[in-house]
């Protein structure tokens, strides 16, 4: 197991993750375009005890969720703004980090296997969408936790155009 860190941008809070995330989430929501300024969000999901907080101590942006209506609580810099890390009232126990905000924003991969993609439907009309990756319209379960159907790219497909 390796340590990977990140911090915010004035360096006040800085954190550690003490395993792999479980998962990577690529997420098109309105919501994650708004908190990145980006066109979607690369989301490395880990067990919260795996997120380990080293230096200063996050201010907590608590809002609901647009599709579950469930509490998102968004860890961030005061003194900066720099978001870190979501927790989530739907799923306790578990944290996303933002991904740029880790030292090596690219040491985790993206593999098939263990990432999705989510909301797709409202991703940008020129977003590239990677193949292989499991990718699904809204998000990937109903609030009673049913699975929805996805589609899966055999090529990098662009949203808005049809091949």
């Amino acid at each position: 197991m390796m340590m990977h860190t990140g911090r915010c941008l004035c360096g006040a809070l800085r954190y550690e993750t003490l395993a792999d995330p479980i998962r990577v989430t690529l997420c098109h929501c309105r919501f994650c375009q708004r908190a990145t300024g980006g066109a979607y969000m690369v989301e490395p999901i880990f067990q919260l005890d795996h997120l380990r907080l080293i230096k200063g101590e996050p201010k907590i942006y608590h809002r609901p969720s647009g599709g579950s209506g469930k509490m998102i609580y968004i860890h961030f810099c005061a003194a900066c703004g720099t978001k870190l890390w979501l927790t989530f009232e739907r799923f306790p126990g578990f944290a996303g980090v933002y991904a740029g905000t880790f030292d090596d924003p690219n040491w985790f991969e993206i593999r098939a296997e263990t990432s999705k993609q989510i909301f797709t439907s409202l991703a940008r009309p020129d977003t590239v969408l990677p193949p292989h990756i499991p990718a699904y319209a809204e998000h990937a379960m109903l609030n009673d936790g049913t699975p929805r159907a996805y589609v899966v790219y055999d090529h990098p497909h662009i949203v808005g155009r049809t091949r």
